[in-house]
């Protein structure tokens, strides 16, 4: 399973590179995991929070807009952007169809939907995962899967683009302040709880609210399957999303199944969406996210709700 593994797969893929090191070239590959673990904090494992550094928060967005990409200003808007040119699809009325052939193809970016940068000698590349604004009382708040934010301890160099698309970030650059996901993810990343939320602020904006920017996806928790419903991420080697139409479905009591071929690394953490803007799931769970014909996602139930609440009102 290679498609959007960047979790669990994480753990053997340090380890592998430390044995490398002591019998290959040791500096080259002990500078890499140097890098690595330069970019992780504990936080409180615990209850799996961060509390982000505003001064070091403010570096990665400095290092985004440092030749990575640019900001665009474009003006507040009413509500999410939709597929399909701008024009919202009445799902209920027929108008969704599913993608033919089975497959994820590019689309104009989205508001809502962005890409997660994490710029430094980590690895990675320059956006590594998706995520989506979803509403909140502070107006906030994004989604993504929690192996995008934490593995071998928080991440502390991600950056935020919504609506990004060619180097282009028209709404700005956003950093965390505060991290959350579920204690079973940072004990023993338990893929029924491959979920996280990130709240954002923008240097240098302060006062400005994420949402009001670019409207917000609204979540469904415990989304009684099966449901039509649409995909979205950035691959890591895309400067614009992909999409994909299917049908989500239950893959056992704690993960959702979508069948499509196409979606590679870097769509980790995208929306999973129905009727339109209704968040069911975000890409990851079961083996990382899946595969190049299925991903998956974990289901958003009880815990996810719990999650959700702990990082809207603490």
């Amino acid at each position: 399973m290679f498609s959007k593994v960047h979790g669990r797969a994480v753990r053997v893929t340090v380890l592998v590179a430390v044995l490398g090191a002591l019998v290959v070239v040791g500096a080259g590959y002990l500078w890499e995991l140097r890098g690595v673990i330069a970019t992780r904090a504990d936080g409180d494992a615990e209850r799996g929070v961060y509390q982000q550094d505003p001064e070091r928060a403010d570096r990665t967005a400095a290092a985004v807009l440092d030749g990575i990409a640019r900001e665009d200003p474009v003006a507040p808007t009413d509500g999410n952007a939709f597929a399909d040119g701008g024009v919202p699809v009445d799902w209920r009325s027929g108008g969704w169809q599913p993608s033919d052939p089975l497959e994820a193809r590019p689309v104009p970016a989205e508001a809502a939907i962005g890409a997660l940068f994490s710029p430094g000698a980590d690895g990675d590349p320059d956006h590594h995962c998706s995520a989506g604004v979803v509403h909140s009382p502070q107006g906030d708040l994004i989604v993504t899967a929690a192996h995008c934010v934490h593995s071998l301890g928080f991440r502390t160099n991600l950056a935020f683009a919504p609506g990004y698309q060619d180097g282009v970030a028209p709404y700005g650059i956003w950093v965390p302040t505060r991290i959350d996901v579920d204690p079973r993810w940072t004990e023993d990343e338990d893929p029924d709880h491959d979920i996280a939320f990130i709240r954002l602020r923008r240097p240098g904006y302060p006062g400005q609210r994420l949402e009001d920017f670019t409207g917000a996806q609204t979540i469904s928790f415990r989304p009684e399957l099966p449901l039509p419903a649409r995909l979205v991420g950035y691959p890591n080697a895309s400067e614009q999303p992909l999409d994909c139409r299917s049908t989500a479905r239950a893959a056992g009591p704690a993960q959702l199944r979508f069948d499509c071929a196409g979606v590679p690394n870097g769509t980790s953490g995208g929306p999973v969406l129905t009727d339109g803007d209704r968040l069911i799931g975000v890409v990851g769970g079961r083996d990382g996210g899946g595969d190049d014909k299925t991903s998956y996602s974990s289901y958003f139930g009880d815990a996810a709700r719990a999650l959700y609440e702990r990082a809207t009102t603490s």
